[in-house]
């Protein structure tokens, strides 16, 4: 199994802790995390904006004015989109065409882009999450692995402590996920990932008894 840095809660010094090695994907495979970028980034956009076309505008479908005499080019409806107040045309309808990845590639995309950040040294682990009762032993603790600055970071927690977000969401520049929620583009550019501990005591068990 993998080794990374864990930090705990309220102690200064690191120590090393385990993460299960069937969560990182060794193969890389560029076109396929492209392609969950690309759907992920499609599924966010809502698609509202509609315009009206020249048969939606309420105006009247009489003809504007005579054919001959007007010194005008002929035309025959006011709502077409050359005039002010028409309909217009090629814009935006309001349809959602949703692209879809399966399950498994969905899987192994996240996979590989986690064994990508564990080869960039950016996966930590964190310890006593459940003893947080003050947003400032968590920015304590996230400065440390992060530094003074306070580069991007991620908190990804377990269902187990999900009480614990709000002690997270006050932080500048970090963001916090539940291990469930978890996807690749989320991964790619959540920049530090801190695992809660928790999140993978169930699964070190079940690894440990093969």
């Amino acid at each position: 199994m993998p080794k990374v840095d864990k930090y705990t809660v309220g102690v200064k010094a690191k120590s090393i802790g385990e993460i299960p090695s069937d969560l990182f994907e060794k193969e890389e495979n560029d076109y396929l995390v492209a392609q969950a970028m690309r759907i992920y980034i499609n599924r966010a956009y809502k698609a509202l904006s509609k315009v009206k076309t020249r048969g939606e505008v309420l105006l009247t479908k009489s003809k504007w004015y005579r054919q001959k005499g007007t010194g005008r080019a002929r035309h025959g409806a006011k709502s077409a989109p050359i005039f002010v107040g028409g309909g217009k045309a090629h814009g935006p309808r309001g349809i959602k065409r949703e692209l879809e990845l399966p399950l498994k590639m969905k899987r192994k995309a996240l996979s590989i882009v986690l064994n990508k950040k564990l080869k960039d040294k950016k996966i930590f682990l964190i310890d006593g999450v459940a003893k947080i009762k003050k947003t400032k032993e968590t920015y304590e603790l996230v400065r440390r692995i992060a530094g003074d600055k306070m580069t991007r970071t991620t908190v990804v927690l377990s269902m187990k402590n999900k009480d614990k977000a709000k002690f997270f969401r006050n932080i500048d520049n970090l963001s916090v996920l539940f291990f469930e929620s978890l996807n690749a583009y989320s991964v790619f550019y959540g920049g530090l990932l801190l695992f809660d501990v928790d999140v993978f005591k169930a699964v070190n068990k079940e690894e440990k008894k093969k």
